[in-house]
């Protein structure tokens, strides 16, 4: 017997129905229903009314489903006090491709903090495999990724949208090109260049944007943090999500700036990602609740849009959009 057996026949009594069940844990129909066939086989009993109008709980199955939430609660019991008990400073760790660091990540990680003054969230950065890979194999509790529209979730993590937003190019705050509301794909393939290592997104949307005519890339850097960077001290530009610029201290300090781009119309999101679980740790848990917070927050007060100066009026050619 596994809890997760216990956990998928509750979620079906929950929800009521087999289907719906296998929609809210996002696990297959099939694989969900095996999982419950084999529970039956070992109690030998049968849990589940399987009709063509669908599968739900039989009357035996609601007989025993009080034994089986009162397990699923001892069990997250020993779970919490194994916590609590352990060395009493807990981690929390976090794969991220460096995206909306300033505006997301780093306010939600001083509320955490608050909330749990005993927990430390350790960040790791990383490309978007990595960082997939790693909450897939459990040495990453959550992740942040970029991914464009048209691009396929892992089938083995839960994706979660958070903050959206559209490639811009990113430049030293007094570079020639910030007169202009928009930068043609021209004006930035003649300009020096700041790339991306292969395997990130920017990378490939970067080859996208330019075909087989592509800028003279002066450097390569692993993340967009010091990507901001490098275009801070003059050394190229280089392209990056909106929400990946907007309110970073350099931007705001006058250091850098963003501009759209005139021939492209792509759009770019940050995606929490998540194991296919159901218990986590309660700090997991307060976490992502954060983080999803501060998403809501973000939609709901977008950023400066590009060419808005530091007093928040508009700036050469300036017009109001979200970041």
């Amino acid at each position: 017997m596994r809890i997760e057996q216990l956990e998928y026949l509750a979620a079906v009594t929950q929800y009521g129905s087999l289907r719906r069940a296998s929609e809210r844990l996002h696990v297959s129909q099939p694989a969900l229903s095996e999982a419950v066939s084999k529970l039956e086989r070992e109690l030998g009993v049968t849990l589940l009314d399987r009709r063509r109008s669908g599968s739900r709980i039989s009357r035996r199955g609601r007989e025993l489903l009080q034994p089986m939430v009162e397990v699923l609660e001892a069990v997250e019991r020993l779970r919490v006090a194994a916590g609590d008990q352990a060395t009493g400073h807990h981690v929390v760790r976090v794969g991220t491709v460096s995206a909306a660091t300033a505006t997301l990540l780093v306010p939600a990680m001083h509320d955490f903090r608050s909330a749990h003054p005993g927990s430390t969230v350790e960040v790791v950065n990383s490309q978007q495999a990595g960082v997939n890979q790693g909450v897939s194999e459990g040495a990453l509790d959550l992740g942040l990724v970029n991914v464009l529209a048209g691009d396929d979730p892992p089938v083995d993590l839960v994706s979660t949208g958070l903050v959206h937003g559209r490639p811009v190019v990113v430049l030293p705050a007094d570079h020639p090109l910030t007169a202009y509301d928009e930068v043609t794909t021209d004006q930035l393939r003649a300009e020096p260049f700041v790339a991306m290592r292969e395997g990130s997104l920017m990378h490939r949307f970067v080859h996208r944007l330019f075909g087989s005519r592509l800028p003279s890339v002066s450097y390569t850097t692993d993340g967009s943090e010091l990507g901001k960077v490098m275009v801070a001290q003059g050394l190229g530009l280089t392209v990056l999500p909106d929400y990946s610029v907007a309110g970073d201290p350099m931007e705001r300090a006058g250091l850098i700036a963003f501009r759209r781009l005139a021939d492209d119309t792509s759009s770019v999101s940050l995606v929490l990602r998540k194991r296919r679980q159901q218990h986590v740790s309660r700090r997991v848990r307060d976490l992502e609740t954060i983080l999803l917070q501060h998403a809501r927050a973000h939609a709901g007060h977008p950023e400066r849009s590009p060419g808005t100066d530091r007093s928040g009026t508009d700036g050469p050619g300036g017009t109001s959009q979200s970041a």
